[in-house]
């Protein structure tokens, strides 16, 4: 791709600059691409958070503002190689021949999930159906260390079908990210309806590879995502690993590990940040988990024992895992529903928050008053509580924030309590 000095030196000069701002000023002069460089400026500020080493490279062309914030972060793209790396030493137990094995990103898009993959193979093929997003791509990859890694400006379809040829004869590893929205622009939330098409490649997709890896939605439904790729594998038995991934808290991305070259349980990791927890939730042949003895909780104005409050993070959430972690931990759930911890002490390395338990009180307006004497401001929450969080803050007349955190929840004996926490 070609940009002219003078769209460099107005990008560079306004680097830092408010975008809207920019758009709305006085046309700088002739010979500058406007649309592009606002794109360029968005792009590299979004950059300095999410890709780092993207932004340390000047002459890296960015996608529009909205590809940016939809696109893979560093964080989670770095977490794609060490998975796929761990997939394939159960493929091929000596190193050099992991290293030999050619990789392939079937849905290219603006490369930054590529980038950060094909580094770890000796060779890789960049495919993408979309001829200006293949011109960013043979711009931008060699300034990222891929000099020689192959562009295909080609569909995907088309790929797998000439996937021997593309690889020269190597073993294979294989990443796509289906677009997730229609050819109207609709967000579709069923794997089937992705472009493209992931069931219907997959048999092909498994025979010539030795493992293929899936960026899916996080809204897709987990074991119904799973019983959609075995239903379409060959095999009906192909996905090996799931990984919930989360940062800062939020789900981000669905991960999916399928192979017909080595057979496993099918295990379940749920990653936010660097805390994970991995169980063979997901498979039929485990069997279902023994929640530990419950600890009966009421109205307790003074608490005369150490009481705390584990809350998971948001990828254990996205799982459902909570019988799982009932077990590894050694600690029971307020109610089946509450999806809320109790233990007597603080558990090490648990996949969330943990909170020392103050009060408990119920609904009672007597209770209720007591133990919001002292207290202005808090940070709300329910879990399958009859109030949603803002009526529950109108009842209580308190302001958003503070370092108070309530927990609105029912028991098992369908009783409303309160927890009133401190961050432990």
């Amino acid at each position: 791709m070609t940009i002219n000095q003078e769209t460099k030196d107005y990008i560079r000069r306004h680097a830092d600059g408010d975008v809207r701002r920019l758009a709305l000023a006085k046309k700088p002069g002739d010979g500058i691409d406007m649309p592009f460089a606002l794109d360029q400026i968005a792009g590299r500020q979004t950059a300095k958070a999410k890709l780092p080493s993207w932004h340390g490279i000047a002459d890296i062309i960015f996608p529009p503002h909205i590809s940016m914030e939809q696109c893979s972060s560093e964080q989670t793209a770095n977490y794609k190689v060490e998975a796929l790396q761990r997939a394939l030493r159960n493929v091929f137990s000596d190193e050099e021949d992991l290293k030999n094995c050619h990789f392939i990103d079937l849905t290219g898009g603006f490369g930054v999930d590529f980038s950060f993959l094909a580094k770890r193979f000796s060779s890789a093929t960049y495919v993408e159906r979309q001829q200006h997003l293949c011109d960013i791509a043979r711009h931008n990859l060699p300034l990222l260390g891929l000099q020689s890694a192959e562009i295909l400006c080609s569909d995907s379809r088309e790929a797998v079908e000439n996937i021997g040829s593309i690889a020269h004869g190597k073993p294979v590893a294989v990443f796509m990210d289906p677009a997730r929205r229609d050819t109207n622009g609709q967000r579709t939330y069923a794997i089937t309806d992705c472009t493209p098409d992931v069931t219907a490649l997959l048999p092909t997709l498994l025979q010539h590879s030795a493992v293929v890896m899936l960026k899916l939605s996080p809204m897709l439904d987990i074991h119904g995502t799973v019983k959609a790729l075995n239903d379409a594998a060959a095999s009906k038995d192909a996905v090996r690993e799931v990984h919930v991934v989360a940062t800062a808290n939020e789900c981000k991305e669905l991960l999916v590990i399928l192979s017909e070259k080595y057979h496993s349980i099918v295990s379940c990791h749920c990653v936010n940040d660097r805390q994970t927890f991995v169980t063979d939730a997901l498979s039929d042949t485990v069997p279902p988990p023994v929640p530990p003895q419950g600890i009966d909780i009421a109205p307790m104005p003074s608490l005369t024992f150490a009481l705390y409050l584990h809350v998971p993070n948001a990828a254990i959430m996205k799982a459902g895992i909570f019988s799982q972690i009932e077990t590894a931990f050694s600690i029971p759930q307020v109610s089946p529903n509450s999806h809320l911890f109790l233990s007597h002490a603080p558990i090490e390395g648990f996949p969330g928050r943990t909170f020392k338990v103050l009060t408990i009180t119920s609904m009672n307006k007597k209770e209720l008053r007591a133990a919001l004497q002292q207290i202005s401001s808090a940070n709300i929450a329910v879990r399958n509580f009859p109030l949603s969080t803002d009526a529950l803050r109108r009842k209580l007349k308190l302001k958003d924030g503070g370092d108070t955190y309530i927990f609105a929840t029912t028991t098992s004996a369908n009783d409303h309590l309160l927890l009133f926490c401190k961050k432990a």
